[in-house]
Protein backbone atom coordinates (compact mmCIF):
# COMPACT_ATOMS: atom_id res chain seq x y z
CA UNK A 1 0.00 0.00 0.00
CA UNK A 2 0.99 3.37 -0.56
CA UNK A 3 1.91 6.02 2.01
CA UNK A 4 0.47 9.17 2.33
CA UNK A 5 3.00 11.91 1.49
CA UNK A 6 3.35 13.84 4.48
CA UNK A 7 5.37 16.68 3.46
CA UNK A 8 2.54 17.59 1.01
CA UNK A 9 0.35 20.75 2.49
CA UNK A 10 -3.32 19.74 4.30
CA UNK A 11 -5.78 21.46 2.06
CA UNK A 12 -7.90 24.44 2.42
CA UNK A 13 -11.46 24.47 2.72
CA UNK A 14 -13.52 27.40 2.26
CA UNK A 15 -17.36 27.35 3.24
CA UNK A 16 -18.95 30.46 1.10
CA UNK A 17 -22.82 30.96 2.42
CA UNK A 18 -23.21 33.83 0.70
CA UNK A 19 -23.00 32.69 -2.07
CA UNK A 20 -25.96 34.09 -3.02
CA UNK A 21 -26.61 37.35 -1.49
CA UNK A 22 -26.79 38.11 2.55
CA UNK A 23 -26.53 35.11 5.30
CA UNK A 24 -29.90 34.84 6.53
CA UNK A 25 -28.50 35.11 10.51
CA UNK A 26 -26.25 38.16 9.36
CA UNK A 27 -22.78 36.16 9.90
CA UNK A 28 -19.61 36.73 7.19
CA UNK A 29 -20.31 35.23 4.06
CA UNK A 30 -17.55 33.01 4.21
CA UNK A 31 -15.29 31.43 6.55
CA UNK A 32 -12.22 28.97 6.67
CA UNK A 33 -13.63 25.44 7.83
CA UNK A 34 -12.02 22.16 8.93
CA UNK A 35 -11.30 20.16 5.42
CA UNK A 36 -10.97 16.98 7.05
CA UNK A 37 -14.37 17.39 8.71
CA UNK A 38 -17.71 16.50 7.43
CA UNK A 39 -19.25 19.24 5.57
CA UNK A 40 -21.86 18.23 2.81
CA UNK A 41 -24.85 17.09 3.61
CA UNK A 42 -25.66 13.69 1.82
CA UNK A 43 -29.41 15.63 0.93
CA UNK A 44 -27.47 18.44 -1.05
CA UNK A 45 -28.43 18.00 -4.57
CA UNK A 46 -25.08 17.63 -6.15
CA UNK A 47 -25.09 14.49 -3.74
CA UNK A 48 -27.92 13.00 -4.97
CA UNK A 49 -28.55 14.44 -8.82
CA UNK A 50 -24.67 15.92 -9.53
CA UNK A 51 -26.83 19.44 -9.54
CA UNK A 52 -24.08 22.67 -9.84
CA UNK A 53 -21.48 23.90 -11.23
CA UNK A 54 -17.79 24.73 -10.90
CA UNK A 55 -14.44 26.45 -12.08
CA UNK A 56 -10.96 25.59 -11.61
CA UNK A 57 -8.65 28.39 -10.86
CA UNK A 58 -4.76 27.81 -11.09
CA UNK A 59 -2.51 28.96 -8.70
CA UNK A 60 1.12 29.81 -9.32
CA UNK A 61 3.65 31.05 -6.44
CA UNK A 62 1.01 32.58 -4.83
CA UNK A 63 -1.15 34.31 -7.73
CA UNK A 64 -3.89 33.18 -9.02
CA UNK A 65 -4.78 33.16 -12.63
CA UNK A 66 -7.97 34.21 -14.65
CA UNK A 67 -9.96 34.88 -11.63
CA UNK A 68 -12.31 37.56 -13.12
CA UNK A 69 -12.65 35.19 -16.09
CA UNK A 70 -13.37 31.99 -14.33
CA UNK A 71 -16.01 33.88 -11.71
CA UNK A 72 -18.01 35.33 -15.05
CA UNK A 73 -17.88 32.06 -16.58
CA UNK A 74 -19.50 30.20 -13.24
CA UNK A 75 -22.08 32.72 -13.51
CA UNK A 76 -22.86 32.26 -17.02
CA UNK A 77 -22.89 27.93 -16.08
CA UNK A 78 -25.47 29.20 -13.18
CA UNK A 79 -27.28 31.05 -15.33
CA UNK A 80 -27.65 27.63 -17.96
CA UNK A 81 -28.58 25.51 -14.97
CA UNK A 82 -30.89 28.13 -13.44
CA UNK A 83 -29.03 28.55 -9.94
CA UNK A 84 -29.07 31.93 -8.38
CA UNK A 85 -26.31 33.85 -9.78
CA UNK A 86 -23.62 33.84 -7.34
CA UNK A 87 -21.86 37.15 -5.84
CA UNK A 88 -18.63 37.20 -7.66
CA UNK A 89 -17.24 39.79 -5.04
CA UNK A 90 -18.16 37.03 -2.23
CA UNK A 91 -16.23 34.42 -4.31
CA UNK A 92 -13.34 36.98 -5.16
CA UNK A 93 -12.30 37.44 -1.67
CA UNK A 94 -13.22 33.84 -0.37
CA UNK A 95 -10.85 32.93 -3.15
CA UNK A 96 -8.00 35.07 -1.93
CA UNK A 97 -8.73 34.20 1.75
CA UNK A 98 -8.11 30.26 0.46
CA UNK A 99 -5.03 31.21 -1.15
CA UNK A 100 -3.61 33.26 2.41
CA UNK A 101 -4.23 29.80 4.34
CA UNK A 102 -2.93 27.22 2.27
CA UNK A 103 1.16 26.88 2.52
CA UNK A 104 3.05 28.19 -0.07
CA UNK A 105 3.73 25.76 -3.09
CA UNK A 106 4.96 26.53 -6.65
CA UNK A 107 1.33 25.40 -8.23
CA UNK A 108 -1.97 25.11 -6.08
CA UNK A 109 -5.27 24.06 -7.83
CA UNK A 110 -8.24 26.54 -6.12
CA UNK A 111 -11.90 24.82 -7.24
CA UNK A 112 -14.92 26.82 -6.57
CA UNK A 113 -18.11 24.81 -6.03
CA UNK A 114 -21.85 25.99 -5.88
CA UNK A 115 -24.35 23.49 -5.87
CA UNK A 116 -28.79 23.94 -5.94
CA UNK A 117 -28.16 23.24 -1.81
CA UNK A 118 -30.81 20.73 -0.43
CA UNK A 119 -33.42 19.61 -1.59
CA UNK A 120 -36.67 21.91 -1.35
CA UNK A 121 -34.63 24.82 1.04
CA UNK A 122 -34.26 26.60 -2.35
CA UNK A 123 -30.74 27.93 -0.58
CA UNK A 124 -27.80 27.24 -3.38
CA UNK A 125 -24.65 25.77 -1.51
CA UNK A 126 -20.86 27.01 -2.02
CA UNK A 127 -17.24 26.42 -1.06
CA UNK A 128 -13.75 26.59 -2.16
CA UNK A 129 -11.04 23.68 -1.81
CA UNK A 130 -7.83 24.53 -2.41
CA UNK A 131 -4.84 22.04 -2.35
CA UNK A 132 -1.55 21.51 -3.90
CA UNK A 133 -1.91 20.68 -7.68
CA UNK A 134 -0.82 17.41 -9.12
CA UNK A 135 2.46 17.22 -10.96
CA UNK A 136 1.66 17.46 -14.58
CA UNK A 137 5.19 17.43 -16.19
CA UNK A 138 4.61 14.49 -18.24
CA UNK A 139 1.66 16.10 -19.78
CA UNK A 140 3.02 19.02 -20.21
CA UNK A 141 5.93 17.06 -22.62
CA UNK A 142 3.49 15.67 -24.62
CA UNK A 143 0.72 13.76 -24.62
CA UNK A 144 -1.17 10.69 -26.68
CA UNK A 145 -4.84 11.52 -27.50
CA UNK A 146 -7.66 9.30 -29.05
CA UNK A 147 -10.98 10.64 -30.38
CA UNK A 148 -13.99 9.54 -29.31
CA UNK A 149 -17.73 10.67 -30.40
CA UNK A 150 -19.54 12.49 -27.74
CA UNK A 151 -22.89 11.87 -29.17
CA UNK A 152 -23.87 15.16 -29.73
CA UNK A 153 -23.69 17.27 -33.07
CA UNK A 154 -22.50 20.68 -33.10
CA UNK A 155 -25.68 22.16 -33.54
CA UNK A 156 -26.57 20.96 -30.04
CA UNK A 157 -26.08 24.10 -28.17
CA UNK A 158 -29.34 25.86 -30.36
CA UNK A 159 -31.71 22.83 -31.15
CA UNK A 160 -31.35 21.09 -28.03
CA UNK A 161 -30.19 24.21 -24.71
CA UNK A 162 -31.69 21.79 -22.34
CA UNK A 163 -28.51 19.31 -22.74
CA UNK A 164 -26.39 22.18 -21.05
CA UNK A 165 -23.71 21.63 -23.77
CA UNK A 166 -20.78 24.70 -23.24
CA UNK A 167 -21.98 24.49 -18.95
CA UNK A 168 -19.40 24.02 -16.61
CA UNK A 169 -21.27 21.32 -14.55
CA UNK A 170 -20.61 19.13 -11.66
CA UNK A 171 -22.32 15.74 -13.66
CA UNK A 172 -18.93 14.91 -14.68
CA UNK A 173 -19.54 11.26 -14.67
CA UNK A 174 -19.60 10.79 -18.85
CA UNK A 175 -15.81 12.98 -19.21
CA UNK A 176 -14.59 10.62 -16.47
CA UNK A 177 -15.90 7.70 -18.26
CA UNK A 178 -14.33 8.94 -21.46
CA UNK A 179 -10.78 9.27 -19.73
CA UNK A 180 -11.11 5.59 -18.31
CA UNK A 181 -11.51 4.73 -22.07
CA UNK A 182 -8.58 6.28 -23.49
CA UNK A 183 -6.13 4.67 -20.78
CA UNK A 184 -8.31 1.12 -21.92
CA UNK A 185 -6.57 2.79 -25.38
CA UNK A 186 -3.42 3.60 -24.32
CA UNK A 187 -3.11 7.15 -24.39
CA UNK A 188 -3.31 10.05 -21.91
CA UNK A 189 -6.36 12.08 -22.84
CA UNK A 190 -9.26 12.23 -25.22
CA UNK A 191 -9.93 14.93 -27.95
CA UNK A 192 -14.44 15.29 -28.18
CA UNK A 193 -15.61 14.78 -31.57
CA UNK A 194 -19.12 15.52 -32.97
CA UNK A 195 -22.15 13.26 -34.54
CA UNK A 196 -21.23 15.54 -37.34
CA UNK A 197 -17.49 14.87 -37.79
CA UNK A 198 -15.70 18.01 -36.28
CA UNK A 199 -13.31 18.21 -32.98
CA UNK A 200 -15.39 19.69 -30.10
CA UNK A 201 -12.59 19.60 -26.78
CA UNK A 202 -11.39 17.33 -24.62
CA UNK A 203 -12.94 16.34 -20.70
CA UNK A 204 -11.32 18.53 -19.08
CA UNK A 205 -9.26 20.69 -21.89
CA UNK A 206 -9.81 23.10 -24.64
CA UNK A 207 -8.46 22.39 -28.14
CA UNK A 208 -5.46 24.64 -29.91
CA UNK A 209 -4.12 24.31 -33.42
CA UNK A 210 -1.29 25.70 -35.23
CA UNK A 211 -1.38 25.92 -38.74
CA UNK A 212 1.86 28.25 -40.38
CA UNK A 213 0.88 32.01 -38.56
CA UNK A 214 -2.95 30.45 -37.81
CA UNK A 215 -3.86 29.78 -34.55
CA UNK A 216 -7.37 27.79 -34.26
CA UNK A 217 -9.37 26.87 -31.88
CA UNK A 218 -12.86 25.25 -32.09
CA UNK A 219 -16.11 27.74 -31.79
CA UNK A 220 -17.97 28.39 -28.22
CA UNK A 221 -20.76 27.80 -30.26
CA UNK A 222 -20.55 24.12 -31.45
CA UNK A 223 -21.14 23.55 -27.76
CA UNK A 224 -17.59 23.74 -25.97
CA UNK A 225 -16.79 25.51 -22.59
CA UNK A 226 -15.65 29.04 -23.67
CA UNK A 227 -11.99 28.52 -22.68
CA UNK A 228 -10.81 31.20 -20.34
CA UNK A 229 -6.83 29.91 -20.98
CA UNK A 230 -7.58 30.06 -24.89
CA UNK A 231 -8.50 33.58 -24.20
CA UNK A 232 -5.06 34.30 -22.86
CA UNK A 233 -3.24 32.60 -25.24
CA UNK A 234 -5.08 34.36 -28.01
CA UNK A 235 -4.56 37.60 -26.38
CA UNK A 236 -0.66 36.88 -26.40
CA UNK A 237 -0.67 36.08 -30.00
CA UNK A 238 -2.31 38.46 -31.26
CA UNK A 239 0.13 41.01 -29.79
CA UNK A 240 2.62 39.11 -31.75
CA UNK A 241 0.61 39.33 -35.22
CA UNK A 242 -0.66 36.06 -35.48
CA UNK A 243 -3.94 35.42 -37.05
CA UNK A 244 -6.26 33.86 -34.62
CA UNK A 245 -9.83 32.70 -35.03
CA UNK A 246 -12.50 29.79 -33.91
CA UNK A 247 -13.54 27.11 -36.88
CA UNK A 248 -14.87 23.68 -37.05
CA UNK A 249 -11.79 21.56 -37.43
CA UNK A 250 -11.82 17.51 -38.70
CA UNK A 251 -9.51 15.03 -36.91
CA UNK A 252 -7.69 14.91 -39.91
CA UNK A 253 -6.97 18.95 -39.92
CA UNK A 254 -5.68 18.58 -36.14
CA UNK A 255 -3.66 15.64 -37.76
CA UNK A 256 -1.79 17.09 -40.28
CA UNK A 257 -1.36 20.69 -38.25
CA UNK A 258 1.92 22.04 -37.21
CA UNK A 259 0.93 21.47 -33.86
CA UNK A 260 -1.64 20.76 -31.23
CA UNK A 261 -2.26 21.50 -27.84
CA UNK A 262 -4.88 20.70 -25.08
CA UNK A 263 -5.15 23.69 -22.58
CA UNK A 264 -6.43 23.58 -19.13
CA UNK A 265 -6.38 26.24 -16.16
CA UNK A 266 -4.75 23.50 -14.01
CA UNK A 267 -2.52 21.28 -16.33
CA UNK A 268 -1.73 24.32 -18.73
CA UNK A 269 -0.84 23.14 -21.87
CA UNK A 270 -0.18 19.75 -22.70
CA UNK A 271 0.86 18.93 -26.60
CA UNK A 272 -0.55 16.24 -28.30
CA UNK A 273 1.92 13.93 -29.59
CA UNK A 274 -0.34 11.85 -31.29
CA UNK A 275 -3.60 11.65 -32.27
CA UNK A 276 -5.05 8.08 -32.86
CA UNK A 277 -2.67 6.61 -34.51
CA UNK A 278 -1.20 9.44 -36.39
CA UNK A 279 2.65 11.23 -34.83
CA UNK A 280 2.21 15.13 -34.14
CA UNK A 281 5.11 17.59 -33.97
CA UNK A 282 5.81 18.49 -30.46
CA UNK A 283 6.52 22.66 -30.78
CA UNK A 284 8.59 22.63 -27.33
CA UNK A 285 9.61 26.51 -27.54
CA UNK A 286 5.94 27.21 -28.22
CA UNK A 287 4.69 25.22 -25.73
CA UNK A 288 6.96 26.74 -22.70
CA UNK A 289 5.94 30.61 -24.28
CA UNK A 290 2.10 29.11 -23.42
CA UNK A 291 3.00 27.61 -20.21
CA UNK A 292 4.29 31.20 -19.07
CA UNK A 293 0.98 32.98 -20.33
CA UNK A 294 -1.15 30.49 -18.55
CA UNK A 295 0.68 30.65 -15.38
CA UNK A 296 0.62 34.95 -15.82
CA UNK A 297 3.81 35.30 -16.67
CA UNK A 298 5.84 36.96 -19.84
CA UNK A 299 6.28 34.64 -22.40
CA UNK A 300 9.56 36.08 -23.65
CA UNK A 301 11.08 34.86 -20.94
CA UNK A 302 10.01 31.08 -20.87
Amino acid sequence: MTQPDCTTPSPVLVWVPGVAGTVADGSEPFRIADADDPQLLVTDLVATRGDGVFETIGVFDGAPVNVGPHLRRLGRSAQLVELPSPDLDVLSRAIDAAIEAHAPVPELTVRVMMTRGVEGTGTPTAWIHARTADDWSRYRAGIRVVTLDRGLSTTVAETSPWLLAGAKTLSYAVNMAATREAVRRGADDVLFTSTDGYCLEGPTSTLLVKRGDTWTTTPASAGVLPGTSIASVFAMLEREGQSVREELMTPADVASADAAWLLSSSRLAAPIAQLDDTPLTVDTERTAQILAVLKGQDPQSA
